[in-house]
């Protein structure tokens, strides 16, 4: 992501109802990012994984974060996966980055 031109801002964020893998700054917008690793796609692929119960828990992460650390609060914010799993049919990765995946 920082080869993309974000900015580290911090990672594992927790609180109480979840946690925030990422948060980075792209071009003054706040971007909390959710990386997931599947394996196997038998129960879904990685990004079919960041499930509407996992959006929620993003979601209040997001406003703890933003409620914890005012000099963010007036930056525009999204919500990005960065979905890892094994390429088909090769020992590589494959690794989607999914922009504005779920809105707010």
């Amino acid at each position: 992501l920082q080869q993309q031109g974000l900015k580290f801002i911090d990672n594992n964020y927790r609180c109480r109802q979840g946690e925030i893998d990422l948060i980075m700054l792209h071009n003054h917008q706040l971007v909390f990012v959710e990386v997931r690793y599947r394996k196997q796609s038998r129960y879904g692929s990685a990004a079919e994984s960041v499930t509407h119960s996992k959006q929620k828990k993003l979601l209040y992460a997001a406003n703890h974060f933003l409620a914890c650390k005012p000099q963010f609060s007036d930056q525009q914010a999204r919500f990005d996966v960065i979905a890892v799993q094994p390429k088909l049919g090769s020992d590589k990765l494959q690794i989607d980055w999914l922009q504005n995946a779920f809105c707010e």
